[in-house]
């Protein structure tokens, strides 16, 4: 990202970070409009090319009509390199809606007509697999949606391409809106995101409820007919709501007049085996009293509760659940009115998998920098997922994720080795040999645990620094076919278990035997 930009940015989401009225301002954050070329407005937010955020893919503009702007470009991916990433400039300790979006456009040409399918990552997780196949035959976009916090001043979103890709994976929208400290507060976001199953305003059928109705941009989509007449709102003051839910959801309603049970099967969709946050809410304003308990598949989530004008939501933060999902109201015995409900969400926990040690993160980054030809896929998290970590790159496991082995032998590289990579302090091997790196050996002595480190076949100049003596862990330094001078440090000379090898430099004195 050129400084100019990144500058810019950061002003402009300072001042949006610190708007003191929500309601008449759009949502805070960046909105990011995949391979376009240059700033756009549409319904009064303010959306960037995506150009300074990623350094992969190609921008590619549809030649068809869709159905909102955004959709008319996207960035399509090469599916032979596994992971693609954005970085986003974040405010440490916010928290995030991510919304993703893909239009596939048939872009992969006439012996591609499906969409690829492939997987999206957040941080290090991994988020979910993307498959658009049913929306796109129906002419429809696939939007994702997520709630995360930042726990850096980058955010990193990746493709990655699993075993069933079998076309170049694409993206059209990337969007990042800070919410309010009260939404979803009950979830521990150190340890999990949310990501979204469904979100619904029931009894509505009109396009998806959103910004401006929603100041933070959050889809509510339409759920069939109501089964009543539409709620008389004249009096109805919705207030106190952690999760602040637009008015508009409380204008419509699935309810009955009559004292009888209701059932609800939502989502549509069976849910995967895992625990949910599930939000129900609920307003009335009419005469009488609405008064009933609440049941998913069976098993009673809330007793008694009462319709009031000013609404009322409740709320699970770890319930499981599984396979299909009907939602009973049953009034009580001292309800007047039958029940009813006004809208709802569901998310799944997604636990976090861990991030890569920042220190590590660093000098990796440090690396690359120094290497004119990285690896394609060095972008991202360096070991997680596990399955899109970096080529060459071996991970500890555990709580804190540390970088053990950096392999890159016989990559073709070239440029020089870093000073950084002693800051890795996790490493008890380096394998860099059969390559063209140039410059001297740096200090390394901090690397307490490094085992094997394998220069050979290069073109490093210069001493070999006697630092490496100290390494007492040190077993094989393989240095030979390099342009090293000098002598040979004393203490590696005759170092009890090590291997050294030395042969093919300009040394002063012979190698050792």
């Amino acid at each position: 990202m050129s400084l100019f930009l990144f500058l810019f940015l950061f002003l402009f989401l300072f001042l949006l970070f610190f708007s003191i009225t929500l309601s008449q301002t759009p949502p805070r954050g960046l909105l990011i409009n995949c391979g376009a070329q240059s700033p756009a407005q549409f319904d009064d937010l303010t959306w960037f090319p995506d150009s300074d955020f990623v350094s992969s893919g190609s921008p590619i503009t549809l030649n068809s009509p869709v159905l909102v702007p955004t959709l008319q470009t996207l960035r399509s991916f090469p599916r032979q390199v596994k992971k693609h990433c954005y970085y986003v400039p974040v405010y440490r300790g916010a928290k995030y809606l991510v919304r993703t979006t893909y239009f596939y456009g048939g872009v992969n040409g006439v012996d591609h007509p499906l969409p690829p399918v492939f997987d999206q990552i957040l941080d290090g997780t991994l988020w979910s697999v993307v498959n658009t196949t049913r929306d796109y035959a129906n002419g429809n976009s696939t939007f994702y949606e997520g709630v995360f916090l930042a726990q850096g001043k980058i955010m990193n979103f990746c493709i990655g391409s699993n075993p069933y890709t079998d076309s170049d994976p694409f993206i059209s929208a990337l969007e990042f809106l800070i919410l309010e400290d009260s939404l979803y507060n009950t979830t521990d976001f150190t340890s999990f995101g949310l990501a979204l199953f469904a979100r619904n305003s029931f009894g509505y059928s009109g396009p998806p409820i959103r910004y401006p109705d929603d100041q933070f941009d959050r889809i509510w989509g339409p759920f069939g007919q109501s089964s009543s007449a539409e709620a008389n709102t004249d009096n109805v003051s919705v207030f106190g709501f952690w999760n602040l839910p637009p008015k508009k959801i409380f204008e419509t309603q699935i309810g009955s007049e009559q004292l009888e049970s209701l059932e609800l099967r939502w989502p549509t969709e069976p849910l995967p085996s895992s625990k949910y946050y599930i939000a129900l809410y609920f307003a009335d304003n009419t005469v009488g009293s609405r008064i009933f308990n609440i049941s998913v598949n069976g098993i009673t989530y809330y007793h008694n509760l009462i319709v009031i004008p000013s609404g009322i939501a409740v709320f699970a933060s770890q319930w499981p659940l599984s396979g299909p999902t009907t939602i009973t109201l049953t009034p009580v015995a001292s309800s007047t009115r039958g029940p009813l409900i006004n809208a709802g969400e569901v998310f799944y926990l997604l636990p976090l998998t861990g991030r890569t040690s920042t220190r590590d993160v660093i000098a990796l980054e440090k690396v690359k920098e120094s290497l004119r030809n990285p690896p394609l896929d060095w972008n991202g998290d360096p070991c997680m997922p596990q399955q899109y970590s970096w080529t060459g790159i071996t991970c500890s496991e555990g709580p804190r994720i540390r970088v053990v082995t950096l392999n890159l032998t016989s990559m073709d590289l070239s440029g020089s080795l870093t000073p950084s990579i002693a800051n890795m302090t996790a490493l008890t091997n380096i394998w860099l040999g059969n390559n063209s790196l140039t410059g001297q050996i740096p200090d390394l002595s901090s690397l307490k645990l490094l085992k094997t480190l394998h220069l050979e076949d290069n073109q490093f100049s210069g001493e070999v620094p006697s630092s490496l003596g100290n390494i007492s862990s040190l077993q094989e330094v393989f240095l030979q076919n390099n342009n090293l001078t000098g002598r040979i440090p004393e203490s590696l000379i005759g170092k009890p278990g090590l291997d050294i090898r030395t042969s093919g430099n300009n040394f002063l004195s012979p190698p050792p035997s």
